[in-house]
């Protein structure tokens, strides 16, 4: 039995059925979804564990503390949720990349 997880990403010019990948290993699956903000990710995450039985959620910096949350709360308590923290370099990149595109 595989282990199956769902990487997500926000990027404001991301089309969420176009920017997405799939790994198979055997005993690995990983999906990957590239997504343009909140909305898209709690779609994405509903229709991902259903179809496929998603084990973990692994989210980029760019999701807030609250975004966490919201998608903790969705997924359900079978799912783990881990979010992507950085050193402090490429944690300053995230709220920087944000402001300029209008995420702040």
């Amino acid at each position: 039995m595989a282990f199956k997880a769902l990487f997500m990403a926000h990027a404001p010019d991301a089309e969420k059925s176009e920017h997405r990948s799939f790994i198979d290993t055997g005993m690995y699956q990983l999906w990957t979804v590239v997504v343009k903000n909140q909305q898209e990710a709690i779609e994405t995450c509903r229709e991902l564990i259903e179809e496929n039985q998603i084990d973990a959620v692994l989210l980029c910096p760019g999701f807030t503390h609250a975004d966490v949350a919201e998608i903790a709360g969705v997924v359900g308590p079978n799912v783990g949720v881990s979010v992507a923290r950085g050193d402090g370099p490429s944690n300053r990149i995230v709220p920087a990349y944000a402001k300029g595109h209008g995420k702040n």
